[in-house]
């Protein structure tokens, strides 16, 4: 195993990946055939059961509205991006010449369709078992701030609808600092409400997360000072 997947291989706890899989799932289909599409395919099926189940023993009180709502939540395309972001996935990548020009490794879609595909390459070479403790270790923080009083929205996005419905203007997100090597970093993010100064920090192995986390604690602060 190259380098680069070795190091990709122990930052999802499985050293021992196939290296021919770990290869194809992280092959856009603009590099050749042998590509990550059917991959995806089964990654995303894998992914939707797996998330399910997280969601029923987590919320034993919430209905299927509010679980159904709590999982789009967590595997929609930015939500995944993000995730792949935190594991410096689009280091990895294998694209076209066109993809590589167009900045492919940073966009979204092909940043998703990736992580997919990874899940669906562990599972195949090492069972459900392994891939399903992948993918909880991947999305751990994710479930942190979900509530199904909250319809299953993140914390920026009540935080959003929070000062929106009583008509403020909206936070700003800032990166103040940035630690760690390329693979592993860690993000320090300053969230500002622009009209009285509140500030919230959050940390986190991704700017997605780091955001998250410090939208989590701003909003905490409203409710208990009521500020809002």
């Amino acid at each position: 195993m190259t380098p680069d997947l070795t190091r990709l291989s122990r930052a999802l706890g499985q050293p021992g990946l196939r290296e021919g899989l770990l290869t194809q799932a992280l092959t856009h289909r603009s590099a050749g055939p042998v590509n990550n599409e059917r991959l995806e395919f089964l990654g995303d099926a894998l992914l939707g059961f797996v998330i399910a189940e997280a969601l029923l023993e987590r919320f034993p009180q919430a209905d299927e509205g509010q679980l159904s709502r709590m999982r789009a939540t967590l595997v929609r395309q930015d939500s995944l991006a993000g995730l792949a972001r935190g594991l410096a996935l689009g280091d990895y990548l294998r694209l076209g010449a066109g993809e590589v020009r167009t900045g492919g490794h940073a966009r979204d879609s092909i940043l998703a369709d990736a992580l997919e595909a990874l899940f669906a390459a562990v599972y195949l070479d090492q069972g459900f078992e392994t891939a399903r403790a992948v993918i909880l270790g991947v999305f751990g923080p994710s479930f942190e701030g979900l509530s199904a009083a909250s319809g299953g929205k993140d914390p920026k996005t009540r935080l959003q609808e929070l000062l929106q419905s009583r008509r403020r203007p909206l936070p700003e997100y800032q990166v103040t600092e940035v630690l760690g090597s390329p693979h592993a970093q860690c993000f320090r993010v300053r969230c500002v409400l622009p009209d009285d100064g509140s500030v919230a920090l959050g940390d986190g192995s991704s700017r997605r997360r780091a955001e998250q986390q410090a939208a989590e604690t701003l909003l905490k602060d409203l409710e208990a000072t009521k500020r809002v």
